[in-house]
């Protein structure tokens, strides 16, 4: 396990482009942040189990019937192979159209065109290195998780929300949050964030729902591209975030320097996951005034695997 290193001694690799951690695992490490899912972490995320209520995290694959983004929709086939009465499936679909963690593939700095651990395309498109697949080999993303329900908390504080602008959400509010709720945030959880985008999503008409994907870059609550937002999500030593909407920062990214995907993915080799299903978790929380849980997601096996659907459930 690699020693703590704080915020201010980033980049790691000093030649290399800001922020990043590269090599803090290892040069060869393809797993990033998801390291700090040690052994003795999954246990201890195990005791946050007292009842056996299970809640799936994932949307249908099928949610939008036109996604964002310009992804192509999903597409199932089924044949028959009669005489008998026997059926096979293939399923066509962009990993990325519905519930999703974003890989290491994803995303690269966009000046240096580096991705995580300094690779670049050509390495990409050659060998599988940063794929998907490497997470599930290690295990996939289990251990303790945290929701912290803006959703609720905006409500409940009188804060209007247009889940269809560029509304920010700063690491002050978050911590706020946490807080408010009697969460205790500890190094090594996974972080869950409900900015009710998808309840404000499922009430729009299926005609509204196609102009907003129709917006080459579609506006969109999230959390703030902040130094303060970076430096509070290292600093708390989360392995994976996840959130509820179609990008984890406020889209379109309004301070580039801090842009959360480059930070995220290409520097730290951190989880970045979109569009979970967070509604029935946030129900079940509230109704025990708890809002940390043992979660589970194994990702598709697929070798070099840019992102895929997140598979999770938590377990309370």
């Amino acid at each position: 396990m690699a020693k703590n290193i704080a915020f201010d001694d980033l980049p790691l690799r000093k030649n290399g482009p800001r922020g990043n951690a590269w090599g803090l695992f290892g040069e060869k490490d393809e797993c990033g942040m998801l390291n700090l899912l040690t052994p003795e972490r999954i246990s201890a995320a195990s005791r946050e189990i007292t009842d056996g209520v299970r809640i799936p995290t994932d949307l249908p694959l099928d949610f939008m019937s036109k996604p964002c983004f310009g992804r192509a929709a999903f597409h199932q086939n089924i044949k028959n192979k009669a005489p008998r009465s026997v059926n096979d499936d293939t399923l066509q679909f962009n990993t990325q159209i519905s519930s999703q963690w974003d890989g290491f593939r994803h995303y690269g700095y966009q000046e240096t065109k580096q991705y995580f651990n300094g690779y670049t395309l050509e390495d990409l498109l050659s060998t599988k290195i940063n794929g998907i697949h490497a997470w599930v080999e290690n295990g996939g993303i289990v251990g303790r998780g945290v929701l912290l329900d803006y959703a609720s908390w905006a409500e409940a504080n009188n804060i209007a929300v247009n889940h269809f602008s560029t509304h920010a959400i700063p690491a002050n509010i978050l911590q706020e949050i946490a807080a408010h709720q009697g969460t205790e945030l500890r190094r090594g959880d996974i972080l869950f964030i409900r900015s009710g985008w998808i309840r404000a999503f499922s009430q729009l008409s299926n005609d509204q729902a196609v102009s907003l994907a129709e917006i080459p870059s579609p506006p969109a609550v999230g959390i703030e591209s902040s130094e303060e937002t970076l430096r509070w999500l290292w600093d708390t030593g989360f392995a994976a975030v996840a959130g509820d909407m179609p990008s984890m920062e406020a889209w379109p990214c309004q301070n580039t320097e801090f842009w959360l995907h480059e930070w995220l993915l290409a520097g730290w080799g951190m989880p970045i996951g979109e569009l979970f299903d967070l509604e029935h978790l946030s129900e079940e929380c509230k109704k025990r005034e708890r809002w940390s849980f043992f979660f589970s997601s194994m990702p598709l096996r697929v070798p070099g695997g840019v992102a895929s659907p997140p598979n999770g459930v938590v377990i309370m």
